[in-house]
């Protein structure tokens, strides 16, 4: 499926449907990647369903491993997992689990535990470099994620070792678990500490696809530096009793509240 838009109306619906029947948490998290995601598996990551682990594919790592359900949501979409795979989501010995397994055909990295994706991450891209390789390394963290001085590190190694073909992006909805990104540890001037750290950075609205598209199939914006992308975005994207309400990081959608998402996104 190459329509983004409608790909991403479908992680969405998907999503909805797991955390559901899971009764589990973090549905807001995954609204407010899921047109990040749709984008990277619609436009531009260089993957096959066919052969998940052919050697030159792009490596993607969710390093907001909590957002699972929306990844699972486009592998099953695109092929990789069979859409009635996605019914298992959370269920005993199932091997789509409530945080990012690699288990799952197509996924990397397991993450669950904030500040890994970045620095495995990195790790891949100074591989390529130096096997001279063609593929390309992105990772999605979350805003709150940023706290964590393991990504500042990774952040340091990469810029130091001009990794070109290293692409994060932050999903920037201001909220975490408990409350605003800005009360619990405010992370801004973002802009200009990602650049004074050596990146190139953009920022975007990650809603827009179009924007999304252009910005990530044309990097690296500078040679000899990663890029990375700053995706202003709504928590709970797409069901307006989500959006930008904190309390949505836990909750879990009963019956009538799954109707009504599910009819706002029809």
């Amino acid at each position: 499926m190459t329509d983004t838009i409608e790909l991403a109306r479908h992680i969405r619906i998907h999503a909805l449907h797991m955390v559901h029947r899971a009764k589990a948490s973090h549905i807001a998290s995954a609204l407010s990647i899921s047109d990040i995601v749709a984008v990277l598996y619609g436009k531009v990551l260089h993957i096959n369903p066919a052969e998940p682990n052919f050697i030159d594919r792009d490596r993607f790592i969710l390093s907001k491993g909590h957002a699972c359900v929306a990844v699972y949501a486009a592998l099953a979409e695109c092929g990789f997992l069979k859409t009635e795979d996605l019914l298992t989501y959370g269920q005993e010995n199932s091997v789509l689990m409530n945080h990012i397994s690699h288990k799952v055909p197509g996924v990397e990295f397991s993450t669950g535990s904030l500040g890994h994706g970045l620095p495995f991450g990195t790790g891949k891209a100074l591989i390529a470099q130096r096997r001279r390789a063609p593929w390309r390394t992105f990772v999605l963290l979350s805003d709150g994620e940023l706290a964590e001085g393991s990504n500042w590190e990774a952040m340091l190694f990469a810029a130091h070792h001009h990794l070109d073909n290293l692409v994060a992006i932050i999903d920037y909805n201001k909220l975490q678990s408990l409350t605003t990104v800005a009360d619990t540890l405010g992370i801004e001037p973002l802009h200009d500490k990602l650049t004074a750290f050596g990146w190139s950075v953009r920022e975007v609205d990650g809603h827009n696809h179009g924007a999304l598209i252009d910005a990530l199939n044309n990097t690296p914006w500078q040679k000899g530096k990663p890029s990375i992308l700053i995706a202003h975005t709504t928590k709970g994207k797409g069901v307006s009793y989500m959006e930008n309400k904190v309390e949505w990081h836990y909750r879990t959608p009963n019956i009538d509240q799954l109707a009504q998402a599910l009819t706002e996104l029809q």
